[in-house]
């Protein structure tokens, strides 16, 4: 492929600290020092094969799986949201394939569904774990379980969408967000697409195909008739080379910063996704192990999105062994402006420089503060931060370990700015200060 090419190091894309850091903030929301020092030693082709294969992690808990049910089961019978998102970020934090929690995150904003209208745990669980599941399914496997999905159907209104009275929201979006995208379909075709899915609602917190609400008459749907249903339309719309550009789309605007992938690298891609029946998992390995993935031009050039920028500094600074409270991380997360299972609207999270307002940058300046003087475990667990130092001889070298691009004036001013510090004290006011570098916002 032209632009996807096999990344190999090389005099102008050597293999160091700072491309390290860029894979795990990327894919896996930031490796500990552990993980830096064995993948820095070793070829990056087979680090990516780590990420792939979900053995990226050195230590995890030897229970996680079981231990995992046990805090999702409890969260979703629970009353209480904050507990299934601590549920996420524990999976975020510990789980030994954390490609696959990126992944989910990226589903989760793609088919955006918030329990502000569903008000059912146990159904959004359902759906983050449908979304987990096939995370890196062929699309279609992951468009049809989601078209059947009891918390998406109750989103978008497809209980009341019925023969004689059709409701045009789960056509419209299906359309818009999860296939073609704008400008590919007439408002004719979202109509026949509403009568196609009709029928299709929920029963007992399940889902239920019932022909008796079903328009069986002729429709015509991108300019192919016959007597549809959701299933036969799911069909149409992952045929159309229309769908394989905005799966292109979606995943390189997850793993590329702006203006980093040209149009005839996402046509490339989308290409590949339509010779492979959208299989999703050869997508993203194509993506990264590119040359483009660990370009100059795509490091540190996306804004960092909360959960990478809250989770990226607690395993790097080795803050997640005890386990931080991961209630408390998620009152964080919301406070930085991404409140898991409450997406914003039907498109979900913009991204990009929405991450950042006055009052989302003040919060994640607040929670650098907490994360080094220990506030985020319960009882209060103060990092031990000096040993820092034995891993960079310099403030420039400390902030690579972080991921932040600090150049010489800013380390200059760190470093003045605290230099009657020693220490613990010393370090934690450094990170402090590289966190909130504007640079500290990218990833």
């Amino acid at each position: 492929m032209t632009h996807w090419k096999l990344y190999t190091p090389g005099d102008t894309a050597s293999w160091n600290l700072t491309r390290v850091v860029h894979l795990h903030r990327r894919t896996v929301f930031g490796a500990t020092a552990a993980e830096q020092r064995r993948d820095l030693t070793d070829d990056p082709q087979n680090v990516v094969s780590r990420i792939l294969n979900g053995t990226v992690r050195i230590n995890t808990p030897p229970s996680f799986h079981e231990l995992s049910d046990v805090i999702g089961n409890a969260a979703a019978d629970s009353s209480n949201p904050d507990r299934l998102k601590a549920w996420w970020l524990y999976r975020c934090l510990f789980s030994p394939n954390p490609l696959q929690e990126r992944l989910t995150l990226i589903w989760h904003n793609h088919f955006a569904t918030s329990n502000l209208k569903i008000n059912n745990l146990q159904q959004m669980k359902q759906q983050n774990e449908t979304l987990r599941k096939h995370s890196r399914s062929p699309f279609g496997v992951l468009l049809n379980a989601m078209l059947r999905d009891p918390a998406l159907l109750v989103w978008l209104d497809a209980p009341v969408n019925r023969k004689g009275q059709p409701n045009e929201n789960l056509a419209r979006e299906l359309m818009e967000l999860f296939t073609l995208g704008v400008g590919h379909y007439t408002e004719t075709d979202v109509k026949e697409t509403a009568r196609a899915l009709t029928g299709w609602t929920i029963r007992n917190g399940g889902f239920e195909q019932r022909p008796n609400l079903h328009d069986d008459g002729e429709k015509t749907i991108l300019n192919e008739t016959g007597d549809w249903t959701g299933s036969d339309v799911a069909d149409i719309l992952l045929k159309q080379p229309a769908t394989a550009k905005r799966l292109a789309w979606r995943l390189t605007s997850e793993f590329f910063g702006e203006n980093v992938v040209s149009k005839d690298a996402i046509d490339e891609l989308a290409a590949q996704l339509q010779s492979t029946e959208l299989d999703i998992a050869a997508a993203v390995e194509t993506i990264l192990r590119s040359s483009l993935f660990f370009s100059d031009a795509n490091i540190n050039s996306r804004i960092c999105d909360p959960v990478s920028f809250m989770i990226g500094p607690l395993r790097t600074l080795d803050c997640a062994d005890p386990p931080p409270s991961t209630l408390m991380l998620a009152e964080w997360l919301r406070r930085m402006g991404q409140n898991l299972f409450y997406p914003p609207n039907v498109g979900g999270w913009n991204g990009g420089r929405t991450w950042l307002s006055t009052r989302t940058v003040i919060a994640r300046t607040n929670y650098a503060a907490a994360l080094v003087s220990g506030q985020l475990h319960n009882p209060v667990r103060v990092p031990e931060l000096s040993t820092l130092e034995g891993r960079g001889n310099d403030i420039g070298q400390v902030a690579k370990l972080v991921g932040v691009q600090c150049d010489s004036d800013a380390a200059r001013r760190i470093s003045n700015e605290h230099q009657k510090l020693d220490g613990q004290e010393k370090m934690a006011a450094t990170i402090v200060s590289l966190l909130m570098l504007p640079e500290a916002h990218l990833h």
